[in-house]
């Protein structure tokens, strides 16, 4: 009788274990993975809106305005002395600024 109790108690705390695991990875989904794929979709949407005119600042911090966009890359126009437009590919883009419509 002592030995069924001993090995019931056993199984309850493999259990119990089995439950806190599962909700550490619950826990850890809805702070880690979740918000980061909410910000990749968001970011998403917003490389995909893109358009001539729009300012834009890149991963390294160069402000600049879109000058021509292909389906992977974007040619950006940095400076005022209109002369430096660098191909750069749209992952690089961290913000979009839309142009206004009265100009």
């Amino acid at each position: 009788m002592i030995l069924a109790t001993g090995s019931a108690s056993g199984s309850g705390s493999m259990v119990m274990m089995i439950v806190w695991l599962a909700v550490m990875f619950a826990i850890m989904y809805f702070l880690m993975v979740r918000p980061q794929k909410k910000e990749q979709k968001r970011l998403s949407a917003m490389i995909n809106s893109m358009e001539v005119g729009d300012a834009v600042v890149t991963t390294s911090g160069f402000y600049g305005i879109v000058i021509d966009i292909t389906e992977e890359d974007v040619v950006v126009e940095f400076g005022n002395n209109r002369n430096c437009r660098i191909p750069m590919k749209k992952a690089a883009i961290t913000q979009v600024e839309k142009q206004e419509k009265g100009e």
